[in-house]
């Protein structure tokens, strides 16, 4: 194109960027559940992108077990629509169940079968044939340490490995996503990082994990993004840093040799809340300037320990809730059994 200036100027072709995004091995939108009258599920949206963990957060009754029954088949949604591995889990049930493993708050264990016959039961399920199930049983015998154990009964099983045989059961078809409800209630820590371990490896193999659990610190663990429930519906979602940032600071806790040395700190920190049973004083803290007006002010003879922590998703889950994490309620343990 000619200019006044005897210069010419080329069009070039447009520069196109595309931005290639992953699918979403969940997606939820206006779920609603209720038994009786009890409307457990709102109207819930949630999206769970392919290979990540995903952790749903919620106080006692909030429908976390009712949105995985409903997402893995085992209930049916009053009204909403679910897809999972692209499948509409109400038209496509069948299709859905061959893409998925469950792992529940109740195990799916028979305790009188070897820890092997449990697996091969599972292997038979799924459809495997004989040379492809001996030798995907004895890889997972051997993946979740139970390979000296593999000949006696699961009823002999510590804790820690009926949960790993549990969830070993779960990807003996090789599940593209996992449901955990609840996975590492009432483990030992060791046995619930091992389970975290065995987790991160799911999803470093590509696998999505949609998560339920009352410990906060799991989900911080594990989770890429976190999803709180209250009262039906999601009212926070994010990243665990995110969600943290949303709560000022942390705190500071104190701990005294005596109590009147804390009811002395009691008097100079008004704000500070005070346990008496425990002999601890507790306060927010909001960087460094708090945390030196509360050093300033000790005695060292009359401290017996001093913590400072950041914001965590317990913080945030009291700040967003107005009570912390609990157990199921009535009606959903009595919907899962």
């Amino acid at each position: 194109m000619p200019t006044d200036r005897g210069l010419t100027l080329t069009w070039r072709q447009p520069l196109i960027i595309v931005f290639m995004t992953r699918n979403n091995a969940i997606s939820v939108a206006g779920l609603h559940k209720s038994y009786g009258g009890n409307e457990v599920l709102k109207g819930v949206d949630l999206e769970v992108p392919e290979g990540s963990v995903y952790a749903l957060l919620g106080p006692n009754g909030s429908g976390k077990t009712t949105a995985v029954n409903i997402c893995s088949t085992l209930l049916t949604a009053d009204a909403g629509e679910v897809r999972v591995a692209g499948f509409d889990v109400r038209r496509e049930s069948d299709q859905v169940r061959r893409c998925i493993g469950v792992t529940g708050q109740f195990s799916a264990i028979d305790e009188f079968h070897t820890g092997r016959e449990n697996l091969k039961l599972m292997a038979d399920l799924n459809h495997l044939d004989r040379r492809r199930a001996t030798t995907v049983v004895d890889d997972l015998l051997e993946r979740f340490e139970l390979g000296e154990a593999a000949g006696r009964k699961a009823q002999t099983y510590s804790g820690g490995m009926k949960r790993r045989l549990d969830l070993a059961m779960t990807l003996i078809g090789s599940p593209r996503l996992i449901f955990l409800d609840e996975p590492t209630t009432g483990l030992d820590p060791r046995s619930r990082r091992e389970l975290w371990q065995i987790v991160r490896e799911q999803v470093a193999e590509g696998v999505t994990v949609l998560l339920t659990t009352q410990h906060l610190d799991e989900a911080d663990q594990l989770a890429h993004r976190v999803g709180v429930l209250d009262g039906g519906r999601i009212i926070a979602e994010g990243t665990p840093a995110q969600l943290k940032s949303r709560v000022p600071g942390g705190h500071v806790e104190v701990q005294f040799t005596d109590a009147a040395a804390l009811a002395a700190m009691a008097v100079v920190l008004p704000e500070a809340t005070v346990d008496q049973d425990a002999l601890t004083l507790r306060m927010a803290n909001e960087g460094v300037a708090s945390l030196r007006r509360v050093l300033d002010r000790l005695d060292d003879d009359a401290v017996a320990g001093l913590t400072v922590r950041s914001a965590e998703l317990d913080d945030v889950f009291l700040a967003l809730t107005g009570h912390r994490a609990e157990t199921q309620n009535k009606e959903e343990m009595e919907a899962v059994r």
